[in-house]
């Protein structure tokens, strides 16, 4: 079978091309993060596999949650996502349709991943740096694991700056072993 990802990106590239030529993707991105959350409720996610539950009522049911809330391009994506049996693959539609807004709008997604949590200032000095050095604006969404000790771990794509005390431990550690 197929990876989700796999699956997602054309759905992902169609719907950003249909928002980038209407000059909406602000609006397709909150729709299709809004469906990527309703595409993980439990009971969606069992109405998906049900075979007595048909496509037609699966759209309606998650248009029906919406209540007039998306475009009609975007209503019309929803059934064409439903009629293919892939409404579990929304959440990854979502995120890769934002990878390509990001991507045209200059924009990069980093994850500081920190020991203890992070006073507003310190964020905006992180993301003040992470900016000069990308080269790009930068959205920082900010995790927890106290695992980490102290510091941080940066991660922006596919690149990971571990500037947290365990990595410092684990490399003094193989320097000792070798």
């Amino acid at each position: 079978m197929a990876e989700l990802s796999t699956i997602a990106r054309p759905y992902a590239q169609a719907a950003f091309r249909m928002a980038d030529e209407a000059g909406a993707l602000s609006e397709w991105s909150e729709s299709l993060a809004a469906l990527a959350l309703i595409a993980r409720d439990s009971t969606v996610e069992q109405l998906t596999t049900d075979p007595n539950f048909t496509t037609e009522r699966l759209s309606a049911l998650i248009l029906g949650v919406l209540q007039g809330k998306v475009s009609a391009p975007v209503e019309n994506f929803v059934r064409l996502v439903a009629e293919n049996h892939r409404v579990d693959a929304f959440p990854e539609i979502s995120s890769q349709f934002e990878s390509l807004k990001n991507e045209r709008e200059g924009v990069q997604d980093v994850e500081i991943v920190s020991a203890f949590p992070l006073e507003a200032a310190q964020q905006a000095d992180l993301a003040a740096r992470l900016e000069k050095h990308t080269g790009k604006k930068v959205n920082v969404h900010v995790t927890l694991d106290p695992q980490l000790i102290s510091g941080v771990k940066i991660i922006m794509g596919d690149k990971v700056i571990d500037a947290s005390a365990r990595a410092q431990l684990a490399v003094l550690e193989s320097t000792l072993r070798a």
